[in-house]
């Protein structure tokens, strides 16, 4: 699988102004949760950035403790995404609720942490980077050039380290999946 980092998109498109932000319709989860992966998908370098610049900032106040809670976390996430790929109701969870699955994820990893003392590392160090990705891809208006990469990265065109995450999390848009599914019919 040739992995391809996405190219950093500029600063004022990412923070554009305040008239390409908007609050998600929360009673269409579909259309929300197209516009968060299509986002993740879209900024992934630049939310890497973010989070890099915080987890640079907590890492250098207390370094063992960083990274002790990127290793559970990530431990953890493995964890789950094993069993959810032999269990038939994990597997449902984890497609139809993303975003509780990854709160489970995230309290079973606070719990683990927190018998290590490292509890405020992991809160400002993890878990306030991925909740600053998710408000800002929740938030962020797609545009066109967005629709298209995530086009190209949705029939494989092009292979990302967050489609990949994603894909573990069984998360694209709509459009992809019913694409997917009739290539795989015409291979068949």
């Amino acid at each position: 699988m040739d992995v391809s980092i996405a190219p950093l998109r500029a600063w004022d498109d990412f923070f554009p102004g305040s008239d390409r932000f908007a609050r998600p319709d929360f009673r269409d989860i579909s259309k929300w949760n197209n516009r968060v992966v299509s986002n993740l998908l879209y900024y992934q370098t630049n939310y890497l950035v973010v989070a890099a610049m915080m987890i640079s900032i907590v890492g250098f106040l207390s370094p063992f403790n960083m990274i002790l809670g990127g290793i559970v976390v990530v431990l953890v996430f493995t964890g789950f995404v094993w069993a959810a790929h032999n269990k038939d109701i994990l597997r449902r969870m984890k497609k139809q609720y993303p975003t509780t699955f990854v709160m489970v994820v995230m309290v079973a990893s606070y719990f683990l942490i927190s018998m290590f003392g490292g509890v405020m590392v992991f809160v400002f160090g993890i878990t306030f980077p991925l909740l600053l990705m998710f408000i800002h891809a929740s938030l962020r208006l797609r545009n066109l050039k967005n629709k298209l990469e995530n086009k190209m990265e949705g029939i494989g065109l092009k292979r990302t380290p967050m489609g990949i995450v994603l894909d573990a999390l069984e998360q694209q848009e709509e459009s992809f999946n019913k694409l997917t599914d009739y290539i795989s019919k015409v291979k068949e």
